[in-house]
């Protein structure tokens, strides 16, 4: 990657995106002891223009954000960098500078919740204990859950089907796990056949 420091006095513009659910979180500054104390961490650390040195985001709130991607922009000037967040990033206890917490993109991070249920074997977990009910179960609820929106796509109770579209995208994550596909791959199938 090759950074060119010099357009903004030593200092270039970062954008924190969650790479998870895609919101972006912040915009923070780097000078390249901080490019280069990230990619070594690979805890994101910025150079506070108001503290006037290197600051990681988190050494004191514990809210760090792990790197798991980092992109240089056309002019090589700016940088994107996808992180998991370890708590609320903005010094307010929210999620992102910006704005609240927003539903979009939130099936993905369904998708790591009920990952980690199942892969941590959670014992009290109710995505866990259907899975490990086995794939037939699984796609038995998937077929209960679609049979309940299709009745409920009959009604005029907004609530009851927006509820039960909701059950079944969650049990198609379960049976996506069950089957070892991920969001991503569906989502790439979409993409190709539009």
């Amino acid at each position: 990657m090759n950074i060119d420091f010099t357009k903004g006095d030593g200092l270039v513009p970062v954008i924190i995106q969650n790479d998870t659910t895609l919101q972006v979180l912040m915009l923070g500054y780097m000078n390249e002891e901080a490019f280069l104390k990230t990619k070594e961490t690979e805890k994101v650390t910025f150079f506070s223009r108001s503290k006037n040195r290197l600051w990681t985001k988190g050494e004191e709130s514990g809210n760090f954000l792990s790197v798991k991607d980092i992109q240089i922009d056309c002019d090589n000037d700016t940088i994107l960098i996808k992180a998991i967040p370890a708590g609320a990033t903005c010094h307010k206890g929210t999620t992102s500078c910006f704005a609240d917490e927003t539903p979009k993109g939130f099936l993905y991070e369904l998708e790591r919740i009920v990952s980690d249920r199942i892969d941590t074997d959670h014992p009290t977990s109710y995505t866990n204990k259907l899975y490990k009910r086995g794939i037939n179960k699984v796609a038995q609820k998937v077929g209960e859950e679609a049979v309940e929106l299709v009745i409920e796509a009959k009604d005029n109770d907004a609530d009851l089907f927006k509820n039960e579209a909701a059950d079944l995208f969650y049990h198609i994550v379960i049976l996506l796990k069950a089957k070892g596909f991920t969001i991503t791959d569906i989502e790439a199938i979409l993409r190709d056949r539009n």
